[in-house]
């Protein structure tokens, strides 16, 4: 038969081998830092500010080392240090960041506008450059039928969006007419224009302004579980009992009836 051997320990002292499983323990918990600060990190979803695209209630993964790799832990208490040439997130990618005015905060949004480039919005469509972002009306009825408790009763239109190479839904609210437009503004170099994909339910750029680079942890790529579980004095008030299989395994892109 074969198999692994086990190292003999009996020759050890109690102090040895206490010291030696918490050298065993103390190298599991750094390999799995490291992991998370180099490679890939699970965040859930709290709020409703990327639906359709992300829901509340979605955990999603997040690749750190889109845009260079990272010295590990680099990042947690200043400006990641990058082992190889960082590169700029893409228009239309979906970044995870810290809250530039509380960096002790997580946000997620979609990058609109890159260094040096113009943004405006008027009656609800995004121009970059004085170009619109190209929007097609899309049936949203399936969106609807999955949309969390909160946002059921608004009155939604839903556009099929083209921002850079992404292809996504995008949802405004008719009847809110205090988000249609946002005066013509030069994003500085080094820094970043965010949105999110619910556009009149967003605290984003147009709030309060760019996102540095350094801020991005890295582009969210896919949904590996999706559950709501409000916890009383605990949750976030948009939480309610959801549990969403059909969205497991979704790339972040995906929405119904874009494939």
């Amino acid at each position: 038969m074969f198999g692994f051997k086990k190292k003999d320990t009996s020759g050890l002292t109690k102090k040895e081998k206490f010291i030696k499983e918490t050298k065993s323990i103390i190298l599991i918990i750094v390999v799995v830092l490291s992991f998370r600060s180099v490679l890939f990190e699970p965040f859930k979803i709290p709020s409703g500010s990327m639906i359709p695209t992300l829901l509340i209630g979605d955990f999603i993964l997040v690749n750190k080392f889109s845009y260079g790799f990272k010295v590990p832990f680099s990042d947690w208490f200043s400006d990641p240090t990058y082992i190889t040439e960082a590169s700029d997130p893409k228009r239309g990618d979906v970044v995870v960041f810290k809250y530039p005015e509380n960096p002790d905060l997580n946000y997620i949004k979609r990058v609109v506008g890159l260094p040096g480039e113009t943004i405006e919005v008027i009656e609800k469509r995004v121009y970059v450059n004085d170009s619109p972002i190209e929007m097609l009306d899309f049936d949203g009825k399936e969106i609807m039928d999955d949309m969390d408790e909160k946002y059921k009763d608004f009155n939604f239109r839903f556009f099929k969006t083209q921002t850079g190479e992404h292809t996504h839904i995008s949802q405004v609210h008719e009847d809110n007419a205090f988000t249609a437009n946002f005066p013509r503004i030069t994003v500085p170099e080094g820094h970043f224009f965010v949105m999110g994909d619910n556009r009149d339910f967003s605290s984003d750029s147009r709030m309060w302004g760019f996102v540095p680079f350094e801020n991005i942890k890295g582009r969210a790529i896919l949904v590996w579980f999706s559950f709501s579980l409000p916890i009383p004095g605990f949750s976030h008030e948009d939480e309610t009992l959801m549990f969403r299989p059909w969205r497991i395994g979704n790339m972040i892109d995906d929405a119904p009836g874009l494939n």
